[in-house]
């Protein structure tokens, strides 16, 4: 969603540390099959995983930054 494209750009460098962000898109193959592996329909979804690959949770729509830098700094 380029609406998005602004938002999650300053989180990426604000956070770029701390937080790997990967950007998919689901009209590509690659972006398919992922959206089939992580269960996902809608765009945007953004998947907030902990260092280990398991999900921590999952917010459809926008984006909420501060919930992101909260969990970036829950150990």
């Amino acid at each position: 969603c380029t609406a998005m494209k602004p938002v999650v750009d300053r989180l990426e460098e604000e956070s770029k540390e701390r937080l790997d962000i990967v950007r998919v898109n689901i009209q590509e193959s690659v972006g398919r099959e992922l959206a089939r592996n992580y269960d996902f329909e809608y765009t945007p979804t953004f998947i907030f995983s902990d260092g280990n690959g398991n999900e921590m949770w999952r917010q459809v729509g926008g984006l909420d930054t501060e919930r992101v830098k909260e969990s970036l700094s829950t150990p």
